[in-house]
């Protein structure tokens, strides 16, 4: 299963339209993970039309959001693997302690807020943010993640650069 997963997409502001670069990445997606900050459900619609989405709510969201689907917290299995979505998973310091309370069995937790890239293994639980494709803020790229799941095991985890 390829998944791809987004965050902090902030339309209309930053995402006018699904910027090329990921459409490219979205076009082999079995799944699409948005970890909050749509901020208007057209986007979610607009992603809709590669593949199923899966949405957690973001500080920026507001009810139009959630009526599109979107909850505060989401579990998933997804090919096996245990998924959990959180967008603010809080400060840096006890992150990874702090999701495996929060998500006792999930094998990884999907989160965004800060728009900084991560993808780290701590305290029995990988935590994975794939940046934002549209707000970099102060990293030097525009980033997505990309999964690669098969009988309940993460294969693969990427960052990937979307802009220059």
């Amino acid at each position: 299963m390829r998944v791809v997963v987004l965050a902090d997409t902030h339309s209309p502001r930053r995402w006018k339209s699904c910027p090329p670069r990921v459409a490219s990445y979205l076009r082999d997606a079995d799944v699409i993970l948005h970890a909050g900050d749509v901020c208007t459900p057209d986007v979610l619609d607009e992603l809709e039309r590669f593949a199923p989405v899966h949405v957690v709510l973001g500080n920026n969201d507001g009810p139009d959001v959630a009526a599109w689907g979107a909850p505060e917290t989401l579990e998933l299995d997804l090919a096996g693997l245990r998924v959990a979505m959180i967008h603010d998973s809080g400060q840096a310091t006890g992150r990874a302690a702090r999701m495996r309370r929060r998500f006792p069995d999930a094998d990884l937790v999907v989160f965004g807020h800060s728009h900084i890239p991560m993808d780290q293994t701590g305290d029995g639980v990988r935590i994975f943010n794939p940046g934002s494709p549209t707000d970099r803020r102060r990293q030097p790229h525009g980033t997505i993640g990309i999964l690669t799941i098969a009988d309940g095991e993460l294969l693969d985890a990427q960052i990937i650069p979307v802009t220059d």
